[in-house]
């Protein structure tokens, strides 16, 4: 027998909860490994073997090997914006929203496995390979954060989502640690350096599966709250009910302000994680095993970072905190266009501020927005706000793309980025939480402090 939140007591939603955190855990490797270190360098120095005039063409296309991840990412955000709308509707619509994230991970986690078999000039299967990886873990994650409605209360959920998030940076950490080692020292494990890369890309997909395990066993499939009526199968009625939620968007002004918001500041964010490796190998000078050094760092203190803001969350309430984490993405993204080619310290520096805002405005942006949606819609509402998530920024890669394709140089293009920022942090401080928790008709119980 299934058990929606209300009939779960403490005990059994701090279970539900700690299998809930693996999949930050199992996730988090993709993204740190294969997004955020070694893909984007990898497929520019194979599409760079396969240039003329430095150039590859792309559907027709003259594109320059160093704008291609970006234009990459820019893609399969564009593709995930028309289907994970889609998927969240019908996953309002079936109890299996834990089958379904699995599913996708295991998908996904399948073709992060093929990026192993790019090499010599096959640019292609890593472009093709990494569209489908990177739409798969946006759909997983539209599933996962449904769930945080499913097995936490209002007043737990800044605490949960931190923590979730505090598990992912400990294990994607974790993982780039080892292909730490393997990168720097492969001529110690009779590897060239690309095959170290190629088995790292391997390794995170093999770690993004066999993770997913956990939550796929420990997390109960919940019966369906306040769902409309409808005919026909699944699919048909989860379109119907897709367009309802469309016209019904707009009786909740505070969440769409929020969204609108979200889509900025995170495009912002998204593309720093993205750019980064690509920043510090091709601009600074640095070798990709300084990279993923600096990535480790990263990784660390965020753990804490994420765990921090939680704190401050409680305190000083979800919004005023992400608003603080806002201000020093700014300072962050401008401290990095000055900074001088080749000088280690500035770097870590740099790496150790991005670390303490990084998981701490993104999870409690996924835990504020929890209270602004109406209950039965939180997949709905979540696919949104993924089509917009981590890893699948497309204003903000298009727009690193275009300023390096134009200038040659990645430093405009990172600073570039502070309007995402600046626009994200305005149209956040006008959104009235109160407001908007009474909109989605989660006024009642216990409700964190606003901020």
């Amino acid at each position: 027998m299934t058990l929606s939140t209300t009939d779960l007591g403490p005990q059994a939603r701090a279970r539900e909860q700690k299998a809930w955190y693996w999949y930050d855990w199992a996730n988090s490797a993709f993204a740190t490994t294969v997004a955020g270190v070694l893909f984007a360098p990898y497929l520019i120095a194979v599409a760079e073997e396969a240039a003329v005039d430095d150039r590859v063409s792309v559907l027709g296309l003259s594109v320059a090997p160093g704008a291609l991840p970006s234009f990459v990412i820019t893609a399969s955000t564009l593709l995930a914006a028309l289907l994970l709308p889609l998927l969240g509707a019908i996953a309002d619509r079936t109890e299996r929203k834990k089958d379904l994230l699995a599913g996708f991970a295991w998908a996904g986690a399948l073709a992060g496995a093929m990026l192993f078999f790019v090499a010599g000039d096959n640019w292609q299967l890593g472009v093709g390979a990494f569209l489908v990886a990177n739409i798969c873990f946006g759909a997983a994650a539209v599933f996962n954060d449904s769930i945080l409605c499913l097995i936490s209360e209002e007043d737990e959920r800044d605490q949960v989502s931190s923590r979730g998030w505090a598990f992912g940076y400990a294990g994607g950490g974790l993982l780039l640690a080892l292909n730490f080692v393997l990168v720097t020292f492969h001529e110690t494990f009779a590897m060239s350096e690309g095959m170290a890369v190629r088995v790292s890309l391997l390794s995170a997909a093999l770690w993004w599966a066999g993770f997913t395990v956990i939550p796929f066993r420990g997390i109960r499939n919940h019966p369906l709250p306040h769902v409309e009526p409808g005919t026909g199968h699944v699919v048909a009625r989860s379109f119907g009910q897709l367009w309802a939620t469309l016209r019904s968007m707009r009786r909740y002004p505070v969440a769409l302000t929020f969204l609108v918001a979200y889509l900025f500041f995170n495009d912002g964010i998204q593309t720093v994680i993205a750019s980064a490796s690509i920043f510090g190998v091709e601009e600074l000078g640095f070798s990709t095993g300084t990279v993923l050094a600096t990535y480790l760092l990263v990784q660390l203190v965020a753990i804490f970072g994420a765990l921090g803001f939680g704190r401050a969350a409680a305190r000083y309430g979800a919004k005023s905190v992400i608003m603080l984490g806002l201000a020093t993405w700014m300072v962050i993204v401008s401290t990095a266009y000055f900074l001088p080619a080749g000088r280690l310290v500035p770097f870590l520096v740099l790496g150790a501020a991005i670390g303490v805002v990084l998981g701490g405005t993104q999870a409690l942006a996924r835990s504020y927005f929890s209270l602004l949606i109406p209950r039965g819609k939180e997949a709905e509402f979540f696919s949104f706000y993924h089509a917009m998530d981590r890893g699948t920024s497309w204003l903000g890669t298009l727009v690193f793309g275009l300023v390096y394709q134009l200038s040659g140089s990645y430093r405009p293009a990172i600073l570039a980025l502070i309007v995402f920022f600046l626009i994200g942090g305005v149209l956040l401080w006008r959104v009235d939480t109160q407001r908007g928790i009474e909109q989605a008709g989660n006024a009642a119980g216990t409700i964190p402090p606003t901020g």
